[in-house]
């Protein structure tokens, strides 16, 4: 789960430093990130590694982020 939350921060990080093209596919790469975390998100409460009410928190802020993610993505010029 660590390395699924840091990888949404990297990509952005990178995405942002090489711009144009590859600033979108890298949000693109980010927002997938998110979703794989999501779903450890359903995983770890499932298996009892936090509650559901962590899980329900952490879920919501995560398509809150993939949403940022998308919205972002369409507001960069095509280049």
């Amino acid at each position: 789960m660590q390395r699924s939350a840091i990888s949404i921060a990297s990509n952005i990080a990178e995405g942002a430093e090489r711009g144009g093209k590859d600033f979108k596919r890298f949000l693109r790469i980010a927002r997938g990130s998110s979703a794989e975390l999501r779903t450890q998100c359903y995983i770890a409460a499932r298996i009892g590694t936090i509650d559901t009410e962590q899980m329900q928190h952490l879920v919501e802020e995560l398509k809150q982020i993939a949403k940022m993610l998308t919205g972002l993505a369409h507001s960069l010029p095509e280049n």
